[in-house]
């Protein structure tokens, strides 16, 4: 057996020198300090090296943790931004020419849905999308020309507005038909295309409930070329 230290003594050399084996406390080897003994106690290298093993596991599984969290967390702000775009505004393709020339088959537009839902009443000369009463199944986009209370009538295509009649600068041209006055709801309205004489609209099916009207007809924003927002009509105040 050997003892590290500055020299090596064997267990002879200390019989000869008269030294007990073990050593009592109050013998100590040349060169040799309790401290100097009692370092072979101190064999702990295997149980760090086994502690520092498992620690990047564990830290390889925090970060794993750590990803997944951050990848619930985009997923969930996505669907709330996505929701919450969407629940105050929707896209439409306009299909059919009902409202040329103001607008036309093939262009997608934004409507916004939140307007009437929270902030106000269609106004005359909105372009609204809309359920009609006779197919509640499709969209249809046409503009507002009646509101609640007021008497509708149409003569030979010129709409009249509680017997006075109406100044639609946006048309191209009036339509061909004729009907007979009608007073609206309280929570009706009367809409038409602009394109009078090839449109499905109240003069076909009458007044419209305000809660057929999904919203206000906002921004073309395809195709490109045509990107602008949508030429709502605001009447001056007093008209018709």
């Amino acid at each position: 057996m050997e003892i590290s230290g500055k020299q090596n003594w064997t267990l002879d050399q200390l019989e000869r020198d008269g030294m007990a084996w073990p050593p009592g406390p109050w013998e100590k080897l040349p060169g040799h300090t309790a401290e100097a003994m009692a370092e072979p106690v101190a064999q702990a290298a295997p149980d760090e090296a086994a502690v520092e093993d498992v620690a990047p596991a564990a830290s390889r599984w925090a970060g794993m943790g750590s990803v997944a969290r951050e990848i619930i967390e985009t997923l969930v702000l996505t669907a709330a931004i996505f929701f919450l775009i969407r629940i105050p505004f929707q896209n439409f393709r306009i299909e059919g020419f009902s409202m040329e020339p103001t607008l036309h088959t093939g262009q997608f537009i934004i409507v916004n849905r939140a307007l009437y839902r929270w902030f106000s009443s269609p106004q005359r000369g909105d372009i609204v999308v809309l359920k009609p009463t006779n197919n509640p199944d499709r969209d249809y986009i046409k503009r507002v020309i009646g509101l609640p209370g007021e008497t509708v009538e149409v003569k030979s295509g010129r709409v009249y507005i509680n017997n006075k009649p109406l100044a639609e600068e946006y048309l191209q041209r009036l339509g061909s038909y004729t009907r007979p006055p009608a007073t609206l709801g309280p929570e009706e309205y009367y809409v038409l295309g602009d394109n009078r004489d090839n449109s499905n609209d109240s003069h076909n099916w009458g007044a419209l409930p305000k809660d057929n009207i999904e919203g206000k007809a906002w921004v073309v924003y395809w195709p490109f070329k045509d990107w602008g927002m949508v030429p709502n009509y605001a009447f001056p105040p007093g008209m018709p």
